[in-house]
């Protein structure tokens, strides 16, 4: 079928039915659509939706456009996790050992950053020597030996929907529930998982900015995974603040390093993070309750078990072999830093995350073309949260930033970020709403 034919159809709101999907899907993996007839339908598919069976088709067609990892032989069960993206949003870093640390395999296939929300993969790009696009050897091998691995797609697996995020990241068609929802399962079902867990974000730092949004796109998740044969439970978090006090990519891993030590946990993603964890435990049979899913993922980050694992992933995919000790001295550095200050006394009653996200896009850390090239060492830490109470002239937060001019800029965007009130605030739990098929 003619790419315009399709692109029509579904421009004038019609459904596209199986053999449609595919024909697209194909054009996708061979690149017998243009950019312009890909980013045409996508808008069209943004504007009109796709219903249920749409959806699972195209994450069907996606899924087969590549292999499909068959993990039959491990010893243990397979469990994953995806987050809808979010600043901040570092989670992955710490989950995939502290699972790994209770019993399950966590073959983790992440993406890069799309629009303002920061990508798993450009943080671990910025650890030096690390292979974020191993073969699938060597991939198989240390989710074997280590338990986890945290990697970008192969050109084998799903090689249509690597085409296709790219497009959209640059077109304005991100925040399309269908085309999200067939972009992460198409990954994840290609990497062969037995159960999975969604963390999907509501707020302003979030692709949806409402609960009943964040619902929406959870609720489309979970009945295209089933459609798909992939067990899925949803966790619907918070992004009315950065998750994490860092956002960036070196500043993030950082972060979880002292995450997974002590030294340093941001409470908020504690919270996200060890509910995470809980349910990827009892989707994946190692917990029979919440409370012995809990107590398992407590454990394994106090006793350090999950710093000890996610060292040991960092050196098996060619990173520093004393990375978690020394990660300071091997992650890169910005030229320029400096606090932005407060402008007056009060405690902080809001942050504009996405303003706090696009800040670090235009440090350099972030992408506004496809090919565009990241700046790891650049970012924003020490961002306090909402309910912090603040002097004037003491930190709101601190820019990594290459050169004055750009550290200039982001003073301004940090500082239009933040909002002070004289009175404390009442802010919300991190984790709103539990979702599954049968809820």
């Amino acid at each position: 079928m003619l790419p315009q034919e399709i692109i029509r159809k579904k421009r004038d709101g019609k459904s596209l039915a199986a053999e449609d999907i595919a024909a697209f899907v194909d054009g996708l993996a061979r690149g017998s659509f243009s950019e312009g007839q890909v980013a045409a339908l996508a808008m069209a598919i943004f504007l009109n939706g796709m219903n249920r069976d749409e959806a699972v088709a195209l994450t069907l067609a996606m899924r087969d456009s590549g292999s499909v990892l068959d993990w039959s032989d491990l010893p243990g069960p397979v469990a994953d996790k995806h987050s809808t993206g979010g600043v901040g949003d570092n989670v992955s870093l710490m989950l995939a050992p502290i699972v790994a640390a209770c019993g399950a395999y966590v073959p983790m296939i992440s993406g890069r950053g799309l629009g303002h929300t920061g990508g798993t993969l450009d943080k671990m790009d910025s650890v030096p020597g690390y292979v974020s696009q191993p073969d699938k050897s060597r991939f198989r091998q240390v989710v074997r030996d280590v338990g986890c691995a945290i990697i970008g797609q192969t050109a084998d697996l799903a090689p249509a929907d690597k085409r296709f995020y790219a497009i959209r990241d640059v077109t304005g068609t991100v925040e399309s529930i269908p085309l999200i929802t067939a972009s992460i399962l198409s990954k994840k079902l290609a990497a062969g998982l037995q159960s999975l867990v969604l963390d999907v974000k509501a707020g302003n730092g979030a692709f949806m900015p409402t609960i009943k949004g964040a619902a929406s796109l959870a609720q489309s998740l979970v009945e295209v995974a089933s459609g798909a044969g992939l067990a899925t439970t949803a966790l619907i978090t918070d992004m009315d603040q950065p998750l994490a006090s860092a956002a960036g990519n070196a500043v993030e891993v950082a972060n979880a390093v002292d995450f997974l030590t002590g030294r340093l946990r941001d409470r908020r993603l504690e919270e996200v993070t060890l509910a995470l964890a809980g349910e990827m435990l009892l989707s994946a049979g190692i917990a029979k309750t919440h409370q012995e899913a809990a107590a398992r993922a407590g454990e394994a980050l106090a006793s350090g078990r999950g710093a000890e694992i996610f060292g040991h992933m960092v050196a098996a995919l060619g990173g520093p072999a004393d990375f978690v000790e020394n990660h300071e001295k091997h992650l890169p550095k910005a030229s320029v830093v400096r606090p932005v200050l407060a402008k007056r006394d009060g405690f902080v009653a809001a942050i504009e995350s996405r303003q706090i996200g696009l800040a670090v896009v235009a440090l350099g850390g972030g992408r506004t073309r496809p090919d565009d090239v990241i700046d790891h060492s650049v970012g924003i830490t020490a961002l306090a949260p909402i309910g912090a109470q603040l002097a004037k002239g003491e930190p709101l937060a601190v820019i990594h930033a290459s050169s004055e001019a750009d550290a200039q800029a982001a003073d301004v965007a940090v500082l239009d970020a933040f909002s002070l009130d004289d009175a404390k605030p009442r802010g919300r739990r991190p984790v709103l709403r539990r979702m599954a098929i049968d809820a």
